[in-house]
């Protein structure tokens, strides 16, 4: 089990069945056990997409680092606590994989996440944005009930 804090209030555990590679997550709260079945890792082949400019971007990066031909790195995307919102979008390039790693590609690129990011970046698309608004990445994440107004933070 991985334990982790969506919010202070409740703590919540995730699970797999190997097997099946069913998911689920349980919690409890006010006395009550709260169980969630989430969709297995097979439906959800690109749960973490990639915008075109995002993809640009991305290999741009790669190439600038001097890792743009080496198949081995991947963009790695987790999120952390911080903000003020509460939790926070963290990317690096990384060559190492864990053992509960989700990988996910999509238009070549390679993205990898740990379980528990996961479950807060389901079916989110990384873009980037050029504009006079701000320069840089963002996620467009259907999971996010709320965000910070500089963008840099969210809640669900």
């Amino acid at each position: 089990m991985i334990p982790f804090r969506p919010t202070q209030a409740k703590r919540v555990f995730v699970g797999m069945d190997q097997k099946t590679k069913l998911y689920w997550r349980y919690w409890l709260e006010f006395g009550i056990l709260f169980l969630e079945f989430l969709e297995p890792m097979v439906a959800t082949d690109n749960a973490i997409t990639v915008s075109d400019k995002a993809k640009i971007k991305v290999e741009n990066l790669m190439a600038d680092a001097g890792i743009g031909h080496d198949d081995t790195y991947f963009l790695r995307v987790s999120v952390v606590g911080g903000g003020c919102s509460g939790l926070t979008y963290k990317m690096d390039f990384d060559n190492e994989k864990k053992p509960m790693d989700q990988l996910f590609e999509d238009k070549g690129i390679k993205l990898v996440c740990d379980l528990k990011s996961f479950l807060y970046l389901v079916n989110t698309e990384l873009d980037f944005s050029d504009g006079l608004n701000g320069k840089g990445f963002y996620f467009n994440n259907p999971n996010a009930s709320r965000s910070c107004g500089c963008g840099e933070s969210f809640a669900v």
